[in-house]
């Protein structure tokens, strides 16, 4: 599989179709990788290729993906959003759109934090985000399901150094989408399709909150994903939005 290599940080992606680009972003939490499509609530890298150029990836340090790199504790967020920044650039792309599933929600508002320019709009389909309720819910899946394979893999990462890393990404800013603050996404002009989710990983209250701040925001038919045809009508939308979010030239 093609890889882009950066110092010590190894991504491997993939491509598929023709037209203006698509990074779509698999779920999983910090086990998003490629595979996953597969078995995901909607197959967007497979549905999206009849229209867009689209690109994945393995994110840093998956378990069962090819993509590897340091704990960035500093800024975890931010350091994903430069692997994916550095695909593109690989890639020789320029602007591109941004589909996150999961943890790929937090991952594309990251994006375009990072590179507004770029980024021309953006999916968010059921999103991860702060559940009061439960506020260690994303941190637990860090401890429980990712990082025991993910040590056995790298026995030079020790159990601290993975609780400093999950800290940074989960608990540092406890709030929202962890990854940019509700003020940047009030003042947010990328647009957005916000597809709703309600699991304790995915609380609906994080979808609508994203929703009624960001002032180019759409949200899909809420529930969705149970019903066949509901769903088909959300991946729709989803198309609808990107096609009209594309560049005049790109159509």
């Amino acid at each position: 599989m093609p890889q882009y290599e950066n110092g010590p940080v190894r991504i491997r992606y993939e491509e598929a179709g023709a037209g203006f680009p698509v990074l779509v972003i698999p779920g999983g939490g910090l086990n998003s990788r490629v595979r996953n499509w597969s078995t995901g609530v909607v197959n967007f890298f497979d549905d999206l290729a009849d229209d867009f150029h689209v690109v994945t990836m393995d994110q840093r340090n998956a378990n069962l993906g090819e993509s590897t790199g340091p704990l960035p504790t500093a800024d975890p967020w931010g350091a994903f959003a430069d692997d994916q920044l550095g695909v593109m650039d690989h890639l020789g792309i320029e602007q591109f759109m941004v589909l996150g599933c999961c943890i790929g929600g937090p991952f594309a508002l990251k994006l375009i934090e990072r590179a507004p320019a770029r980024v021309v709009a953006g999916v968010l389909c059921q999103p991860v985000g702060h559940w009061p309720t439960d506020p260690d819910v994303m941190y637990r899946s860090g401890t429980d399901v990712w990082a025991p394979e993910f040590l056995a893999g790298r026995p030079e990462v020790t159990m601290p150094e993975v609780v400093a890393y999950l800290d940074a990404m989960y608990r540092a800013n406890p709030d929202f989408v962890y990854s940019v603050s509700r003020d940047f996404v009030r003042g947010c002009q990328t647009p957005l399709l916000v597809m709703p989710d309600d699991i304790p990983a995915h609380p609906y209250e994080v979808s609508v909150d994203v929703a009624e701040l960001a002032p180019r925001s759409e949200v899909t038919i809420f529930p969705w994903k149970n019903d066949p045809e509901l769903k088909a009508q959300a991946v729709a939308h989803a198309r609808r939005f990107l096609k009209a979010h594309q560049p005049v030239a790109a159509r």
